[in-house]
């Protein structure tokens, strides 16, 4: 009965979260089993989470980072590096993607940051339209997947494990998919004919490769510094800091605070300086610093709109938890997933199959659900059986996430078509169709990241 309520709002065109909500509480006064209040004291509940609190932090510092000029930088850093190459600006998007997702978490944001400077530009320099909203869209894929992840957050919070082992598992995988994108780009770029998009510059692309040498470098003097010299790694960690500033003023680098970004979070989590959460609070503490303090391009007045547009997306995101907490608890309740998992490990015990049927339900359930409301739903269905079959949560957790990005991709519900169709000025036809090439790099990592679990896990055996 629940679900059969759940499928009548939803077919109401009554938004996902209502629907969650309404049909836990139309399904408790049917059944007059528990009294009403239920409903509200475990959608409470479902939000009373330390881990949490990192959500509206890591959407004000992608907010502040959006709003400080900082996607201009990166733009800039990546068409140094790799814009003289065949395809250039195709690149471009791939590599400014990567950066960006260090910072924002969200392909929602990577797609309307990023995506407004990379289309204008594509389409100046004569790329089409449509290879240009395809590039964007699929790059947009890695916000979440590369650290720091809001999905990774709340399905960390869900499947009780830890966020920042998640966090960790995302790197190798993120840089898997970048490089299949940029083969995808060569690809188009040699059948078309394409050269590069700005002339090769000996000096620019030196600062630049300096800069991808300091961000390299630094984490490792660091953890030399602290492991073999025994430094105190508080000190350590502030003499690193203002030794990078002193650095960006004497060569002027284009963007290597910000890129310091993921380094400083992935460093701080894994040595045990702060929390998941703690590590957004610091995240927005850098993105104030670069831009009130170094950049100067973030004006109180500015900084008061971030705050409002933040406080509006954490609302819409909380909210949506909270109403899949009640109706992930009634699907519990009721038996229905302790049916689920007793039907799918009648039909197969060999964890393949299982993954390959998992995979196939995750991509049609992004295709109609925000991630964050299909990944609560979900969790407390297959996670169990998952565990059961001996994949690894962390494991599933990627493989989860992966499936959910893709299906913004896809219609009727994708976000990201509608994003980029309103950026480009494409109709959602055109939009959607643009995309489909862009499919197929995209689920052949997929395929890997299902099949390889070494690829995942490799990172977070190492440091938990």
């Amino acid at each position: 009965m629940l679900k059969i309520f759940f499928l009548v709002f939803m077919a109401g065109g009554i938004p996902v979260a209502v629907a969650m909500a309404g049909a836990s509480l139309a399904y408790i006064l049917a059944s007059g089993s528990l009294p009403p209040f239920v409903v509200i004291h475990r959608m409470v509940s479902g939000i009373d989470s330390f881990p949490l609190l990192a959500v509206p932090f890591f959407i004000l510092a992608g907010n502040l980072m959006n709003n400080a000029g900082i996607t201009t930088r990166i733009y800039n850093f990546a068409l140094a590096l790799v814009g003289w190459l065949k395809g250039g600006l195709g690149h471009v998007n791939v590599l400014g993607s990567v950066i960006f997702a260090g910072m924002s978490g969200t392909a929602i944001a990577d797609a309307a940051g990023l995506g407004t400077i990379e289309i204008k530009a594509m389409k100046e320099h004569g790329y089409s339209t449509e290879f240009a909203v395809g590039v964007t869209a699929a790059s947009a894929t890695l916000g979440p997947i590369i650290p720091p992840s809001l999905p990774f957050v709340i399905y960390g919070m869900m499947a009780n494990v830890s966020v920042g082992a998640l966090f960790l598992a995302g790197v190798l995988p993120g840089a898997l998919l970048a490089i299949l994108m940029m083969l995808t780009v060569a690809y188009f770029a040699h059948r078309n004919g394409w050269g590069g998009d700005v002339k090769f510059s000996s000096t620019r692309f030196f600062k630049a490769m300096c800069e991808l040498a300091v961000v390299i470098a630094w984490p490792l003097l660091l953890w030399l510094l602290v492991a073999k010299l025994g430094t105190p790694p508080q000190l350590t960690v502030f003499a690193g800091l203002a030794s990078l500033f002193v650095l960006d003023k004497i060569f002027k680098f284009e963007a290597l605070l910000p890129i310091m970004t993921p380094v400083l979070l992935i460093g701080g989590m894994s040595t045990g300086l702060f929390t998941p959460t703690e590590g957004a609070i610091a995240a927005c503490v850098w993105a104030m610093i670069l831009g009130f303090g170094w950049y100067k391009t973030l004006s109180w007045k500015m900084f008061v709109k971030v705050c409002l547009d933040t406080i509006e997306t954490t609302s819409t995101v909380l909210f949506i938890v909270a109403a899949a907490s009640i109706f992930g608890w009634m699907l519990t309740a009721t038996g229905v997933t302790t049916d689920i998992a007793s039907w799918v490990l009648g039909f197969t015990k060999e964890a393949w199959v299982f993954l390959l049927l998992a995979n196939l339900l995750m991509l049609f359930v992004g295709c109609f659900l925000e991630p964050t409301a299909a990944i609560t739903i979900l969790v407390p269905i297959l996670l169990p059986i998952a565990t059961q079959l001996g994949v690894n949560p962390i494991h599933f957790g990627l493989v989860m996430v992966l499936n959910l990005m893709i299906g913004l991709l896809h219609p009727p519900m994708g976000m990201v078509l509608f994003v980029l169709a309103r950026v480009a000025g494409l109709s959602f036809e055109r939009t959607t169709m643009a995309i489909l090439p862009w499919l197929i790099p995209l689920l052949l990592a997929l395929v890997v990241i299902t099949y390889v679990p070494s690829l995942v896990l490799w990172l977070p055996r190492m440091f938990f």
